[in-house]
């Protein structure tokens, strides 16, 4: 019996992770002085809103208006699970009591 199979996923897995980290790498080495950040539609200028770029490769860079310095950069393939993932719920708020009204009181 060998241990062929193990390192073959061992390799293919530091194989991905080094690919991944190429692409981080490179994404954060990327010049982007020049985009176009985007907001969500009826946001005021001196609202704290979240902005977005798109850069090349389908890659996406975010900030917040009120921090314009911070910008989080994210791959295509991120970016598409933060998408589906937000499109399925996965971040959604839930209610939580005495917050100021956004949750109902069902026992008044």
């Amino acid at each position: 019996m060998t241990d062929a199979p193990d390192t073959e996923v061992g390799t293919q897995a530091e194989d991905v992770k080094a690919r991944k980290e190429r692409e981080k790498n490179e994404l954060y080495a990327l010049d982007i002085s020049g985009v176009e950040w985007h907001s969500a539609p009826g946001t005021e200028e001196h609202e704290e809103r979240v902005e977005i770029a798109y850069l090349p490769g389908g890659a996406v860079a975010m900030r917040s208006s009120l921090d314009p310095g911070t910008v989080l950069r994210y791959t295509e393939a991120e970016w598409r699970a933060f998408v589906l993932g937000a499109r399925d719920g996965e971040f959604d708020l839930e209610p939580a009591p005495h917050n100021g009204g956004l949750a109902v009181d069902s026992a008044e």
